[in-house]
């Protein structure tokens, strides 16, 4: 068994001090004559051990602690130390405090690189399924008609239609995936301008008036006053209104579907809200409604044509203005989406 240096003059002072101690003791009561002034003497004598004993070893552990903290710096960055002599300064328990604190921020960055490997695999995935689905619908009704079904005037006539159709929805995609990514890299400019936001829904009513109609949807605006001037940049809030509302009426599926667009001054701020009265969304679902390509139910919103990235590109918009979108849904009873604008004083 090798013998430790430390350990070993640790236990040879505390033996030396003892038998130092009991000596004295054993001269006291032999050649002084002593009686209670005995146990005073013994009292101090094991306080004194007590006090070089704990600087005895406190120094003995000092120098351990140097000499493991030496070793363990060989495998520590060299930004792990301020300055050339701080090694000097610190303990195992302080390096073990500093290592413990790298070792949770590595794992936190762990985790978010984790995180979004996953989110770039889910991403690269939705994109490529958006992209297919069209190509190769397009594929599908052009190599029909080059096998004979274009001399039909009828079947050519339709599966053109539908062609162009796949199209759209195709350009729709990386429109839309192309906007999203100019706002993440800034390159969207706003031009604010003071509008009366009352008048953008009326016109956002009246471009979705025919899907309105094929489902039976009353699109109904609430508000205080005739008009509401908020300042932000119009295009952009119409194409907000625009996706929030044309979702609601794709998901007021009931017998008598109403759509209601609110709008309400509050201090400085126009509170404006998207409500209908459809299926809703369940609460595990509410919280992704704004990811890219996030669908509550995938197959109905692919048959009618979305690209997935509408509620994306609101959140966007808004984040642009400095505001924030959030949403509101009971599980077959409906949803509502409102966000804020700042309002135009005076008016």
């Amino acid at each position: 068994m090798k013998v430790k240096r430390i350990p070993l003059i640790a236990s040879i002072t505390i033996s030396i001090a003892m038998f130092l101690v009991a000596l004295f003791i054993e001269y006291c009561r032999n050649y002084l004559n002593l009686g209670w002034e005995l146990w005073i003497f013994i009292i101090i004598a094991i306080i004194l051990v007590q006090v070089i004993n704990y600087l005895i070893l406190h120094r003995l552990f000092e120098i351990f602690s140097k000499r493991q903290l030496k070793k363990i710096s060989k495998f520590l960055p060299q930004h792990f130390f301020k300055r050339p002599d701080s090694l000097s300064s610190l303990n195992l328990m302080e390096v073990g405090e500093k290592v413990s604190r790298i070792t949770q921020r590595q794992n936190s960055q762990l985790i978010s690189m984790k995180e979004l490997e996953s989110y770039r695999k889910e991403y690269v995935g939705n994109v490529a399924h958006e992209l297919k689905t069209p190509l190769f619908a397009i594929q599908g009704y052009a190599d029909t008609l080059l096998e004979g079904a274009s001399e039909d005037p009828e079947i050519l006539e339709k599966y053109l239609f539908r062609i162009t159709k796949s199209v759209d929805r195709l350009l729709t995609v990386v429109s839309d995936l192309d906007m999203i990514n100019k706002f993440e890299a800034g390159e969207i400019v706003l031009h604010q301008e003071n509008f009366d936001i009352n008048q953008v829904v009326k016109e956002v009513f009246e471009v979705l008036e025919g899907e309105a109609q094929q489902t039976n949807a009353q699109l109904i605006l609430d508000s205080p006053n005739t008009q509401i001037f908020v300042r932000a940049d119009r295009h952009k809030i119409f194409q907000v209104l625009l996706n929030l509302t044309a979702n609601a009426i794709h998901y007021a599926q009931r017998d008598n579907p109403s759509i209601i667009v609110r709008t309400n001054i509050i201090t400085k701020l126009v509170v404006i809200s998207v409500e209908d009265n459809g299926m809703g969304i369940k609460s595990e679902n509410l919280s992704r409604i704004f990811e890219r390509f996030y669908r509550v139910e995938s197959s109905r919103t692919r048959r009618e044509g979305g690209s997935g990235l509408g509620l994306a590109i609101v959140k966007h918009i808004l984040e642009a203005h400095h505001q924030t979108i959030s949403a509101e849904s009971v599980y077959l009873e409906g949803t509502k989406f409102h966000f804020t604008l700042p309002a135009v004083p005076g008016k």
